[in-house]
């Protein structure tokens, strides 16, 4: 068994994860066959999937950069996914190199190859736990050691949520977070919709994965800003949000919103 309490048997490679499929769409190769074939499915069901995911990525290098860029040295980033660089702590960094980061996934193969590529500095750690249980994420002392919750912080939720079906309150989950967070403190979200097209297909691979794809609409995912403000532009598809480079072909079709809010009211 391994310090956070998982044995090398309990990790499920017989069906594909959201993580490892984000990771193979990005051209990774931290993935297995199952997400493979996986991903080669929603590319079939939705061809600007790639276009997505890669938007998705610049979206979050972004949001990271105006974060920092705003006075906060510290990121709480749940959900976070096999590491592709540049990583978080590597964009942070580049700006501000004492700005700390707490990385958190509920996947042992996540955790173990973000131990491999993470310093020994003390200013980034990597923690096993799950966005579903929001106050073990908060309480857990690697989170603690990295993350000070009487300092702004900012959390971010990218490409997670959908992964929370209503029965699990994804509502709450946030709300939980947000009330660690003190004045000053950023969210940046991003989340997958049905908006602009039809997704069934791409919600029939995820049947199959060990999370399924909850889209919501616009209203919906703006409701995961409560409490907070949103900045400019507001919730918009990914590439929309402050690009700085002219937004991809197809960007009109991405499925993907995203926004960045600044804690109100504490």
């Amino acid at each position: 068994m391994g310090q956070d309490g998982f044995r090398a048997e309990q990790i499920d490679t017989s069906r594909p994860h959201p993580a490892r499929i984000y990771d193979y769409l990005l051209g990774g190769k931290d993935n297995y066959e199952v997400d493979q074939e996986a991903g080669d499915e929603l590319v079939a069901a939705a061809p600007e999937v790639h276009i997505g995911v890669r938007a998705n990525r610049a979206f979050l290098r972004r949001a990271v950069r105006h974060v920092v860029s705003s006075g906060v040295r510290q990121i709480l980033d749940v959900g976070t996914g096999l590491p592709t660089s540049p990583n978080v702590h590597e964009i942070a960094q580049e700006l501000a190199p004492d700005v700390r980061v707490a990385y958190v996934d509920n996947d042992p193969i996540v955790k173990a190859h973000a131990d491999a590529l993470l310093s020994s500095s003390g200013t980034t750690s990597i923690v096993l736990a799950d966005l579903r249980d929001p106050r073990t994420v908060v309480d857990h002392p690697d989170v603690r050691q990295i993350i000070d919750f009487d300092e702004p912080v900012a959390l971010l939720l990218v490409a997670v949520l959908h992964f929370l079906a209503d029965a699990e309150k994804p509502q709450q989950v946030v709300a939980t977070l947000r009330d660690a967070l003190p004045a000053g403190s950023f969210l940046v979200l991003s989340h997958a919709t049905g908006d602009f097209a039809d997704r069934s297909g791409a919600q029939a691979v995820y049947n199959r994965a060990t999370a399924t794809l909850n889209l919501r609409s616009h209203t919906e995912v703006e409701r995961f800003f409560d409490g907070f403000e949103l900045v400019e532009p507001g919730l918009v598809q990914v590439p929309f949000w402050r690009p700085d480079t002219p937004p991809p072909a197809r960007s009109g079709e991405i499925g993907l919103y995203g926004g960045v809010a600044r804690s109100i009211g504490r």
